[in-house]
């Protein structure tokens, strides 16, 4: 397909030994043009998604798409296969199509800049970066609306589009574009942020091509993704074994009352070959949870994970693509037929993390980390404030990190490469909110030798009347504990009127009226613990008393009994001696039992009534 898009613009380059030393300058300038692109984005974009929480991924590829350097995403192939026009020199391609680029984005609100580098008038490269936008139109403010049931209710579908053709901006496209979101300054500062960041990768790339010569940068190229390929090789014969492992997990509801949804993954290993089956998995739900996993993408999501697992010296790239296979079922939740509604999908793409490490965790398990990626929490809120002007908060929050043979998990931390919070002062500068609390949730991170992080408790008062909406997880299921270690707690939400009422929300709810006064204790869960919580040391437990990470009761799971703000030596002996002759034998995973009896006590531990078990239909859900 790529031959027949740039064939006039691709003159073969010439395969050359190039010194090691090159490599390695050329690996690192490619490598801090990748950081430079980040950084041109966060100074001149707007939205606090991208400008502040840095909800965006760039990529530097070789001409047939294959990602060189990049951070966490690998769209460039996915969209190559799918697109059919010409690309010449000057051309900047927008699209954030699901369907119609094979996933390379998986929901609306991305918007992926495509830039293909010239040099000489012949093509050298790819840049690409996409970010999360404030808005996309669509049911809801945000884009990412519950009960959407198909993507046309998600907001403006942008297919594959020359948003400049040979250097020239198409006006009236982009302003068809920017006429049907809610947020049109920040959509449009973002988009030119994303521009010039992918243009900056390109200049990087042409300067470089014109110090070491055409030949050289693309051989140099080759030579990175091969490397890449050689280390996974290695990895993969390590980590992935030839008899088959299996692993599932869930998605607790689908924000329609039904839940939890199944993902189910069979891993082994061929050869040099590891493959991934998510055979088993349910099928596509009604509302907008599924996620359209592109193979490639989750390739990349493999990649990532073993290699900062094993080595992160390694750079991170496609070159060991040929090493994996993925299949992934036709009208699953993971592949959903179109039209199906796709926006909600953060909730499963976190899973597949948690997937992940209990796949190969089940052949190290000394290695291996407890649940805690499990999600990415959103709040939106919208309205008016006191000048009649309109304003649009989206936020992610963050949970607890798992813990992990090397120690503790952090607290209130976020496991997306690269991300932040948004800056307390920021939020309270520029839109109608008064953050009353930002803290650790103490006991929330589940007990182990190693304890989970603990999640977070932000409490937003609103000062204006508006509406909100929740998207999160991990409010049924537990983030799993591994080795001994116990789960983490799960997430909850609850808004306190100003006249003192207090309601429970659910995890995934939209078009909620708030009004002024009125306070959200935004909850998120902890991490799932590692190893026996009954030898870690009595000390570090009354050190995180100390420190309010784990109450006094909290401190009887790890088997110590504090008093006086000391450990009872005696005390902590005997109850340690207790628990571990009464307790049944120790689990690889703890998931605090199974469906049913987590469903059994839904109400009395989260105040929410349990998902109905969900009804799916020849055609999907």
């Amino acid at each position: 397909m790529l031959s027949k898009l740039i064939e006039t613009n691709k003159a073969p380059f010439n395969k050359v030994d190039v010194d090691p030393v090159n490599v390695d300058i050329i690996e690192n300038a490619l490598s801090n043009a990748r950081e430079e692109m980040d950084a041109v984005l966060f100074r001149t974009a707007m939205s606090p998604g991208i400008r502040e929480q840095g909800d965006c991924f760039p990529i530097i590829a070789n001409r047939d798409g294959k990602m060189v350097v990049g951070q966490f995403g690998s769209f460039i192939k996915g969209f190559l296969d799918a697109y059919t026009g010409q690309i010449e020199e000057g051309d900047i391609i927008l699209t954030n199509d699901p369907y119609l680029c094979n996933a390379a984005v998986s929901h609306l609100p991305d918007w992926i800049v495509l830039v293909p580098i010239f040099k000489d008038g012949r093509h050298l490269a790819w840049s690409a970066m996409f970010g999360h936008m404030s808005d996309n139109g669509g049911m809801v403010p945000g884009s990412i609306p519950i009960k959407a049931e198909t993507v046309f209710q998600e907001g403006i579908q942008i297919p594959p589009t020359k948003l400049y053709k040979k250097g020239v901006l198409q006006h009236e496209i982009l302003e068809l574009i920017l006429r049907n979101v809610r947020t049109p300054q920040w959509n449009r500062f973002d988009l030119n942020a994303l521009i010039a960041s992918c243009r900056t990768a390109a200049k990087r790339c042409v300067e470089l091509a014109e110090r070491f010569g055409d030949d050289v940068f693309n051989s140099t190229m080759d030579i990175i993704l091969e490397r890449n390929l050689i280390a996974m090789t290695h990895i993969i014969k390590m980590i992935v074994p030839e008899s088959p492992r299996v692993f599932e997990d869930y998605i607790c509801d689908d924000g329609m009352g039904m839940g939890p949804y199944k993902l189910k993954c069979t891993m082994w290993r061929e050869g040099d070959k590891a493959f991934f089956d998510f055979d088993g998995t349910d099928p596509q739900a009604q509302s907008s949870i599924n996620f359209y996993l592109n193979e490639e993408l989750f390739k990349m999501f493999f990649g990532s994970f073993t290699i900062n697992m094993i080595d992160p010296q390694i750079v991170f790239n496609d070159g060991f693509y040929e090493l994996v296979e993925v299949r992934v079922p036709e009208g699953s939740i993971l592949k959903p037929k179109y039209p199906a509604a796709l926006s909600g999908r953060t909730h499963a793409l976190g899973r597949v993390f948690d997937i992940l490490g209990g796949l190969l965790g089940q052949g190290a398990p000394e290695a291996m980390n407890a649940a805690g990626f499990s999600d990415s929490p959103h709040l939106f809120y919208s309205g008016y404030d006191d000048n009649n002007e309109w304003f649009q908060l989206f936020q992610i929050g963050f949970g607890g990190i798992p813990g992990r043979p090397v120690g503790d998990g952090l607290d209130g931390h976020s496991l997306w490469p690269g991300f932040t919070n948004v800056p307390n002062e920021f939020i309270e500068a520029y839109f109608p909110l008064r953050i009353n609390t930002y803290e650790t949730i103490a006991d929330s991170g589940g007990a182990g030798l190693h304890r989970g992080g603990n999640g977070l408790c932000v409490a937003y008062e609103f000062l204006n009347n508006g509406k909100i909406a929740i998207h999160d997880d991990r409010w049924l299921t537990y983030p799993w504990g591994v080795n001994g270690g116990k789960p983490g707690l799960r997430s909850s939400k609850l808004l306190i009127r100003k006249d003192g009422s207090q309601e429970y929300l659910a995890a995934k709810c939209d078009d909620i009226v708030v009004k002024k006064g009125d306070v959200l204790y935004f909850n998120t869960w902890g991490g799932g613990g590692w190893g026996d919580p009954l030898k870690r040391n009595p000390e570090l437990v009354l050190t995180d008393v100390n420190r309010e990470l784990v109450t006094i009761a909290g401190a009887l799971e790890y088997g110590v009994v504090i008093a006086n703000n000391a450990v009872d030596s005696d005390k902590t002996a005997a109850l340690r001696h207790k628990i571990s002759t009464e307790r049944p034998e120790i689990q690889l995973f703890e998931r605090g039992g199974t469906i049913e009896e987590i469903k059994a006590r839904c109400l009395q531990e989260t105040h929410l009534e349990p998902p109905k078990t969900p009804v799916f239909h020849a055609a999907g859900a």
